[in-house]
């Protein structure tokens, strides 16, 4: 079940889609970006956001897609539910993690699984953009006409068992994450897309339950 489990948060965070004109940013590039998208990730204490998910699977001839809505409460507080094509949802609370499917739950204690704990913070990271001081990932920088990129590649054994790259797209006007890819050493990968993003609005505790 946990392997199950695993693989089904990695599956929120996959997709792999190649960007016209891509090419690495410079050194002082670099510097600056990453002092500036840092800075803004530790501003954000919730957020609040739409998105839709693209799903390619090479068996399927067309990508299974998926919408739904994500809450964030720094430092540990995390829920994602999806609302199309099924009701699913996933929360990160209280160092568990607890999975509604169609109102089916199942529990896992995170303090008693350090893979899940480290699951928890890579989402957290990813979604927010604060994953460049993280030790596991060998990260490169890139740019196109209209967005900042950085693609994460795990360095350990156990990470890499479930995921090859994490690529984050930040638009240039808001130095935040606008999407995330995560591409499998299987190849298949998923695209989650951020839309109506609300930054440090209020949110209860109260919300994070299902």
């Amino acid at each position: 079940m946990k392997t199950k489990l695993i693989l089904l948060i990695f599956s929120i965070f996959h997709f792999a889609l190649t960007k016209a004109q891509e090419t690495a940013m410079s050194s002082a590039e670099i510097t600056s970006f990453k002092q500036t998208v840092i800075a803004e990730a530790q501003k954000i204490k919730t957020l609040k956001t739409d998105f839709v998910q693209y799903k390619h699977l090479e068996f399927l001839s067309k990508e299974i897609t998926s919408s739904g809505s994500m809450l964030l409460k720094n430092p540990d507080k995390l829920l994602w539910k999806y609302n199309t094509p099924i009701q699913y949802g996933i929360l990160f609370k209280d160092n568990k993690v607890l999975v509604n499917d169609q109102g089916k739950k199942n529990k896992v204690d995170l303090g008693n699984n350090k893979k899940f704990e480290r699951i928890n913070k890579m989402i957290i990271g990813s979604i927010s953009g604060d994953l460049f001081a993280a030790n596991d990932f060998t990260i490169t920088f890139h740019k196109n006409r209209n967005q900042r990129i950085a693609k994460l590649s795990p360095k350990t054994k156990d990470l890499s068992a479930y995921i090859q790259t994490i690529i984050l797209y930040f638009n240039d006007q808001q130095l935040t994450v606008s999407e995330v890819q995560l591409i499998e050493p299987s190849k298949d990968y998923t695209k989650i897309v951020f839309k109506n993003k609300q930054i440090n609005q209020p949110i209860s505790d109260a919300s994070f339950s299902f």
